[in-house]
């Protein structure tokens, strides 16, 4: 079932923003990590200095006036209201493309791109590498719908993004995600609906098959001893949100430095920023990004995607869909090409761009834009 698309204005209550405060204001703090590093988590120093400045300088407003000046819908799709960011460029001859967040990003992460790719024109560039971005929020994330009952897998959703894209009128489109985006985006191509033209993915989820790891260069070598640290000492939320979301909801639902330090980790742990996400984000834009998570009390439907889908995220079905892979230096999985032209056998564009990491177009958002225009420039 599809209904029509319905403008949504976001218009948070003072009441909610006056609880965060006083809930701000009454956090319990943890004991000081007894290691000079992050390997036992996020500092308590950082966590409330993020929280210090989120109680006395966070303007949520600013952010609220933001996204409504980008124009957002909402629509339901398969019984689940669907939220998503809709901004049509002023050229006539501009490509669809939808656009896919993961977690624990939002569509906060694309703020810095929606200029630059749907108005070239006025960002210096050429007009014909112009886009209507289309840029939902995942079932159960930001101001979607949380859904009530199992089944909302990133296949349902890839389902989900081409009805969406159809129902918006658009019958030639190309795909874009990273993180679960990423999989939602490959999901949709190896569905191969007939209105997609291209994929571009910025997180390749690919591995070497066991009997090339003797034979591996020395970037490979890094690429797979990287990843082995993240599984041995940094992948423990997922564990967690896969197998007790619900469990792990209660506390981060209820306390806002709960729900700060859960996300604010990963931003400094997977970014290309030498230690310090102050160096590529400001306070303000890390708080838009939790507010998206603290607000609609998200912690539970966000991480339950985990829970439905985490075992297919790595899906061997070859897509044939032509595609573009950008592979940023502090990605999670770094492939070589040759491992990923297993999977992705139509690969048009592959670039590994001097910086940047896991939340690309949040991080390094002209790499990430001109990686965009270069790929989907060989299909228009």
């Amino acid at each position: 079932m599809t209904s029509s698309v319905q403008p949504f204005e976001l218009s948070i209550s003072e009441s909610d923003l006056d609880d965060l405060r006083e809930r701000l204001r009454h956090t319990r703090w943890p004991g000081r990590e007894t290691v000079s590093t992050g390997e036992q988590g996020l500092p308590l120093a950082a966590a409330q200095a993020l929280c210090d400045y989120w109680l006395h300088h966070y303007d949520w407003r600013r952010c609220e006036r933001m996204l409504n000046a980008f124009g957002q819908f909402q629509m339901s799709i398969d019984g689940l209201r669907l939220h998503f960011l809709h901004v049509r460029s002023p050229e006539p001859d501009a490509m669809p493309l939808i656009m896919t967040h993961g977690w624990p990003g939002s569509v906060v992460e694309f703020h810095k791109v929606i200029g630059p790719l749907t108005d070239p024109r006025a960002h210096g560039g050429d007009p014909g590498d112009a886009f209507h971005i289309v840029a939902p929020s995942l079932p159960g994330y930001g101001f979607s719908g949380r859904p009530d009952h199992t089944g909302w897998t990133i296949g349902r959703t890839a389902d989900a993004w081409v009805e969406l894209m159809r129902q918006l009128g658009y019958n030639r489109f190309g795909a874009q995600g990273g993180d679960w985006g990423a999989a939602v985006t490959t999901l949709i191509a190896a569905r191969k609906p007939p209105e997609l033209c291209a994929i571009h993915l910025n997180a390749v989820s690919v591995h070497p098959r066991p009997d090339e790891l003797d034979g591996l260069s020395a970037k490979e070598q890094r690429a797979v001893d990287d990843f082995a640290d993240y599984l041995a000492n940094g992948s423990g939320y997922a564990a967690i949100q896969s197998t007790r979301p619900q469990t792990l909801g209660y506390g981060l639902t209820d306390s806002p430095a709960g729900q700060a330090a859960w996300i604010f980790e990963k931003f400094i742990d997977y970014t290309d920023c030498g230690g310090d996400p102050l160096s590529l984000f400001s306070y303000d834009e890390l708080l838009d990004n939790i507010m998206l998570y603290w607000l609609p009390a998200t912690a539970t439907s966000s991480a339950r995607l985990y829970w439905e889908s985490l075992a297919s995220f790595i899906d061997e079905v070859p897509i044939t869909v032509p595609t573009g892979c950008s592979i940023f230096p502090k990605e999670l999985v770094r492939p070589a090409r040759h491992w990923a032209e297993r999977k992705y056998t139509n690969i048009i564009h592959w670039n590994e761009p001097g910086r940047g990491g896991h939340f690309a177009a949040f991080e390094q958002p002209e790499l990430f834009v001109q990686e965009l225009r270069n790929c989907f420039r060989l299909v228009r």
